[in-house]
């Protein structure tokens, strides 16, 4: 079977309270829906987590309106831990969040309205795109971004995640591995020099080279509606060293932990990993079972080691109350879902005040 990569399934956000950064994100970003909450040990991650599974805490949540969503992560059977440094813009692994949005003036002015931690105003990148940052409760930065590809409307500003911003070590050397292994063909932007918008994050004020990759392929697959095109920007700071963001820390510590792909396709993407010399270093074989959600999953790692993780999606709950499951292990894996059915993930909405 040839590999298909629907989209950016979820970003993983390592948090001390996952129920409260739900609520957060649910209130400000519209991740409403959950696919999932689950408490389980997580063994096959040992490779990450100092050679031992430990006890964990999950919610998935998406937004309807269209993108990928969070994969909001907290330790039961440790501390989790923070960056033992302030972590700045060029240091390597994930730094930002892209958020899609549909007004990018409207939703500045709400977030200002709501006393948010903004870091910029609006302005648009080097490639054109309007955009703005702001930082969370816990320390995370998210980059609100004009987009006009939406797949439901619940009356917000905001869609789910649309790409992400890497720390590099070296643009030149991280292309190929976004180009090859993840069909990010398409540069949008490629530029160099000191960024007025970066400049209220930590380590802003540095010199950067900057590169928007986007993709050609079409979209396809079960959910490549729901979550849409995507964009990987990779930043290099050049007047410093940068540091690894999860330096001497574990896989679901505090912060972004890892950028998951909804794919299909196991075997030719394997291959495709191990001829570009990027092989798996993490896999669950056959399948993994969240208790309400199960697929088959992999890791590996860019060439700075920041975590890639790839999901095929065997099974979504839609109404758990009645046993309601979709199934997607026998239909054809490039056809997307019918709307309606994958808007009835939507029967899963929790509503915050």
């Amino acid at each position: 079977m040839r590999r298909i990569i629907s989209g950016i399934q979820q970003v993983g956000i390592g948090v001390t309270n996952a129920d409260e950064a739900f609520v957060w994100y649910n209130k400000h970003f519209g991740t409403d829906v959950v696919v999932f909450k689950d408490a389980a040990r997580a063994e096959l991650m040992k490779r990450y987590t100092g050679g031992e599974g430990h006890e964990r805490y999950a919610i998935l949540a998406i937004n309807m309106q269209g993108g990928g969503g969070f994969e909001i992560w907290e330790y039961r059977s440790r501390k989790s831990q923070p960056a033992a440094f302030e972590v700045q813009l060029g240091d390597t692994g994930i730094f930002v969040i892209k958020i899609k949005c549909k007004n990018v003036k409207a939703a500045y002015a709400e977030y200002q309205k709501a006393g948010l931690n903004l870091l910029s105003a609006p302005k648009e990148n080097p490639g054109g795109i309007e955009s703005f940052f702001l930082k969370d409760p816990y320390g995370n930065i998210f980059e609100v971004m004009a987009d006009d590809n939406w797949f439901g409307d619940t009356g917000r500003y905001t869609g789910g995640v649309c790409g992400v911003t890497i720390g590099v070590s070296s643009i030149a050397k991280a292309i190929p591995f976004y180009e090859k292994v993840l069909g990010y063909d398409k540069q949008l932007f490629l530029d160099e020099g000191h960024y007025e918008e970066f400049s209220k994050m930590p380590g802003g004020q540095h010199h950067f080279k900057r590169v928007m990759l986007g993709h050609t392929r079409k979209q396809e697959g079960a959910f490549s509606k729901l979550l849409g095109p995507t964009y990987i920007e990779l930043v290099e700071v050049t007047d410093r060293t940068p540091k690894k963001i999860f330096e001497n820390r574990y896989w679901g510590d505090q912060g972004y932990i890892h950028l998951c792909f909804d794919i299909n396709g196991y075997e030719e993407h394997e291959r495709i990993c191990n001829e570009n010399g990027f092989p798996f270093t993490v896999d669950s074989a056959n399948s993994f079972d969240m208790g309400e959600a199960a697929g088959h999953f992999s890791y590996n790692e860019d060439p700075d080691g920041t975590w890639i993780e790839y999901v095929e999606t065997h099974r979504v709950p839609i109404l758990k109350k009645i046993g309601w499951y979709l199934n997607l292990k026998n239909r054809k894996p490039e056809k997307p879902l019918p709307n309606w059915m994958v808007k009835s993930l939507s029967f899963s909405r929790v509503k915050v005040s």
